[in-house]
């Protein structure tokens, strides 16, 4: 008897060591998707594209250049996603960051160029393939609840 009790206390031990490294790893391996320090704080904007010559996105990158302080004034941050290449206001995302803001997206790169916007509470509120005018972008933004109540 008492040589089951002690193999069982040792399984039991060794399932739940086992299972702690486990989760570390899938902690380390799948970080928490990179919208969730933006939320209540910013508006991001993720485009995506399987190619960065794409005429939509450039196109668009165009007008992000000639409206810089429209898209700053909305409180917004720009996320790209060119290929398998994520980045978040310019700076690079690792890969599991990127795999994990595609997957929270809901949507690939592999279909064309796509852009989505999300709100401060964390929705998406546009999801929009192929060429698009900013400025629609801009006025959604305007016609939110929270902008329109002054913050922001």
């Amino acid at each position: 008897m008492k040589a089951w009790i002690m193999t069982g206390a040792l399984l039991a031990g060794a399932f739940i060591a086992g299972g702690a490294g486990a989760q570390a790893d899938e902690g380390q391996q799948n970080p928490a998707n990179p919208l969730v320090t933006d939320k209540w704080n910013f508006r991001p904007l993720i485009i995506l594209t399987p190619d960065p010559h794409a005429p939509a996105y450039q196109h668009l990158r165009a007008q992000l250049e000639r409206s810089q302080d429209q898209f700053d004034s909305r409180d917004m941050v720009l996320y790209t996603i060119e290929g398998t290449q994520g980045t978040r206001h310019g700076q690079p995302m690792t890969a599991y960051e990127t795999d994990a803001l595609v997957k929270a997206l809901g949507v690939s790169p592999d279909q064309g160029v796509t852009t989505v916007l999300v709100g401060k509470d964390g929705g998406k509120k546009v999801e929009q393939r192929g060429d698009i005018d900013l400025q629609q972008i801009y006025d959604t933004i305007d016609r939110m609840p929270m902008r329109r109540a002054g913050s922001n």
